[in-house]
């Protein structure tokens, strides 16, 4: 099975779905509401690949049990730095079941609620087609 991390890295957003629970919940950094099901949670994670230019992860962290990783990652948005980190948790069967993301800056934050909230109407599609 191809790891998270491996997927996004490669920008394969089927891949990035085969490491997600169907009940996934995805927690943006720039929404109040999480996101549930692994339709959706896909969908944005297309669109934040579409909108995240030299997105590279920098570091990995995870805790003794395998559990919970979390991956730390630089990137633009537009012509805004962004540094941010992915919380993973995996459930019994190793899969993706909670996925928290935060970014930093505040302009990196704004620049990214703004070029997402572009791609709301293809997000909203592309999890309505799955």
């Amino acid at each position: 099975m191809t790891s998270f991390r491996e997927a996004v890295e490669a920008r394969n957003a089927t891949a990035i779905g085969t490491t997600l629970a169907e009940d996934v919940v995805f927690t943006s950094p720039v929404a109040n509401t999480p996101f549930p099901g692994r339709a959706l949670a896909t969908a944005i994670l297309r669109g934040a690949m579409r909108v995240f230019e030299d997105f590279r992860y920098v570091r990995e962290i995870a805790n003794a049990d395998g559990r919970d990783h979390v991956l730390v990652f630089q990137a633009r948005v537009g012509d805004t730095e962004v540094h941010g980190c992915d919380f993973l948790h995996f459930d019994d069967d190793g899969l993706i079941d909670d996925i928290t993301v935060m970014v930093r800056p505040l302009d990196g934050a704004n620049a990214l609620a703004e070029a997402m909230g572009a791609q709301f109407e293809q997000i909203s599609s592309e999890a309505m087609e799955r």
